[in-house]
């Protein structure tokens, strides 16, 4: 009897890959059922899912801390601007050295001085009418500015004042850009108003 083959060297019947029988169609699924089995590209398809949704965060919240900002910016600029006012720095006090006052002390506004109207008017004190209740913007889309009431008042007299300051979002097609009202189909209006009384001395 002749010697018997080691076990490693036994042949093994060689596996084949099953073939499907039949035309394109057959070849088609066979294709697909393969294209199935594969696990490559999962990582990228999550990031293909979930990096539009952390970007439009990200740019949710970028634009929201900017529109804050000019906000808080705007708000001191004229806290700073109206101990001017009542103090009697401006005799009389105009629109433009108002708005140039504003601009620098806010300084966040892009193109502040072409985007900014401010109203300034005495309030009286029997019939306590205050200013309207919309403000008025600059529409840059009109060739022509709405004209505001700017009224230094008098001495000893309670005055009102706002301002309106116009600008562009930085991006419109996020969730809050496309929720923001604008004034002229391009910018949103950032508003702040102010109430005090004129010392002995000032006003217009």
């Amino acid at each position: 009897m002749g010697a018997l083959m080691p076990t490693d060297q036994m042949h093994k019947p060689e596996r084949r890959p099953r073939r499907i029988p039949g035309g394109p169609a057959s070849k088609l699924a066979a294709r697909l059922l393969r294209f199935r089995r594969r696990e490559e590209g999962n990582t990228t398809i999550e990031f293909v899912i979930l990096f539009p949704i952390f970007i439009i965060i990200f740019m949710s919240c970028f634009e929201l801390g900017m529109l804050m900002t000019r906000q808080v910016m705007l708000e001191r600029a004229l806290d700073l601007s109206v101990r001017d006012l009542r103090l009697g720095h401006w005799k009389p006090p105009t629109h433009d050295e108002l708005k140039k006052a504003l601009c620098d002390r806010a300084g966040v506004i892009p193109d502040c001085l072409n985007s900014m109207l401010i109203e300034l008017q005495p309030v009286s004190k029997t019939t306590w009418t205050p200013l309207p209740p919309q403000a008025t913007c600059v529409d840059k889309s009109a060739p022509i500015q709405p004209v505001t009431t700017f009224n230094g008042g008098n001495e000893n007299q309670m005055m009102i004042v706002r301002a309106c300051a116009v600008t562009k979002p930085w991006f419109v097609a996020t969730a809050l850009g496309l929720k923001l009202p604008l004034v002229d189909g391009e910018n949103y209006a950032i508003v702040s108003s102010s109430a005090f009384v004129n010392e002995p001395g000032a006003g217009g």
